[in-house]
Order: structure tokens, then C-alpha cells, then sequence
């Protein structure tokens, strides 16, 4: 009786363990990774060195790139279609994936493009792009559409 207590106690354990493991994370609209965790205000940037500099304006720009096309749908990363009440089909997911991998190639391009020319760029220069990009990305929060 024990044996079969136990067998069926296990049976019932790695179903429920399986079940629990097959749930799918919808796709975000805006990928998780597409935030900027430091604003920085001009005496910082100046005071940064150029190589610092081109970090955070790829960084900017590959953040900027993932949130403003989508921006009409969502201003945040974690929203998913199924969180706007757009069917979570396969045309819908497709899409989804689509967009998601051109946005990666484009920024896999454009980040190399950015490494090889910016340090060309003149630093004041730089120093208003991010302070341009930071003040982008703030105004986000307050965008609610009209």
C-alpha cells in the first residue's frame, strides 16, 4: 500500500512539475532590456572621457531605437499584445518576431557603424546628442498621447 502511495505521490508531483515548466512568456512589445538605469547632466558628461562617451550614446541609441517606433502601442518595456487586447495568433506573434529580429540586425549594423566612426566625432558633440537622447527618453514618461 505504501508503494503505491508513493508512486502515485511521484506521478503526481512530475505531472505537476511538467505542466508548471510548459508555460510560453508572451514576447514583450518592447524588450525587457530597453531602459536606462543613470541620467547624466552636462558637468558629468564633460568630465567623462570620449571612450565613455561612445558607450553611453550606443547605448542611448540602441535604447531609443527598441521603445520610439512602438510607441503608439507602448512606452515601457513588458507590455505584451495580449495586455492591448490584440490576439496573441500567429500572424500577430510573427510579426512580433519579425520586427523584434530586424530591430536586433539593424542595431548589430548600427552599433558597429558607431564604433568605427564616433571616435571621429567631436566630444562636445557627443556630450549634446546623449544630454538630447537622456531628455528623449525622459519625456517618454510624461508621453500619454492625446
Amino acid at each position: 500500500m505504501k508503494a503505491k502511495v508513493i508512486v502515485l505521490s511521484f506521478f503526481l508531483m512530475s505531472t505537476g512539475a511538467a505542466f508548471s515548466q510548459a508555460k510560453v512568456v508572451e514576447r514583450s512589445i518592447i524588450s525587457k532590456d530597453a531602459s536606462i538605469r543613470t541620467f547624466h547632466d552636462l558637468d558629468q558628461l564633460k568630465s567623462m572621457q570620449k571612450g565613455e562617451l561612445i558607450e553611453l550614446y550606443t547605448e542611448r541609441v540602441r535604447v531609443l531605437v527598441k521603445i520610439l517606433p512602438n510607441i503608439a502601442l507602448a512606452k515601457l518595456p513588458g507590455v505584451t499584445i495580449s495586455d492591448l487586447g490584440i490576439p496573441n495568433d500567429a500572424v500577430n506573434k510573427k510579426a512580433l518576431e519579425d520586427v523584434a529580429q530586424g530591430t536586433q540586425d539593424f542595431l548589430v549594423v548600427s552599433t558597429d557603424f558607431q564604433k568605427k566612426m564616433l571616435p571621429y566625432a567631436d566630444k562636445n558633440t557627443l556630450v549634446a546628442a546623449i544630454l538630447f537622447f537622456e531628455t528623449t527618453m525622459k519625456s517618454l514618461h510624461e508621453f500619454e498621447g492625446l
